[in-house]
């Protein structure tokens, strides 16, 4: 979750939300990435995705089975679906997203019964210095 938090903190100089995502398989860093919806004038390249692209660039795969999600703050429906499909064994992140987030805060698409794959979710990781990150940066926003 450290390197996630570094990785969100690169995102604001550039105007973009501070989150930052880091796959990770075996203990060791797959795929990393920060938002970069600003920066690329791609609404798809959310930490997560960005994160998930390049892991399974490493792997040679689209299925991340085994592997797990650090991210600071709490997915959205684009981000979970795509976690889903992916196979990802575990989310964990920091900051609850109470007007966004699908583990939980607005829905819970992660665990739907429904669903073919649902990931283990660990929630509130390091929150209060993820969320601080946000409200930072939406502070001078104002």
């Amino acid at each position: 979750m450290r390197e996630a938090l570094r990785l969100a903190s690169d995102a604001a100089p550039a105007g973009d939300v501070p989150v930052g995502a880091v796959v990770v398989k075996d203990g060791a860093i797959i795929g990393r990435g920060s938002n970069r919806t600003v920066r690329d004038q791609d609404p798809t390249a959310h930490a997560e995705m960005v994160a998930i692209r390049e892991a399974a660039r490493s792997l040679g795969s689209w299925r991340l089975g085994g592997c797990e999600l650090f991210v600071t703050l709490e997915p959205c429906a684009m981000c979970a679906g795509a976690i889903v499909l992916a196979r990802l064994d575990r989310v964990t992140f920091g900051a609850w997203d109470d007007k966004a987030g699908m583990a939980g805060s607005v829905s819970d698409l992660l665990r739907h019964p429904r669903l073919n794959h649902r990931p283990e979710v660990v929630p509130g990781v390091l929150a209060d210095e993820c969320g601080s990150l946000l409200r930072q940066f939406f502070g001078e926003k104002r």
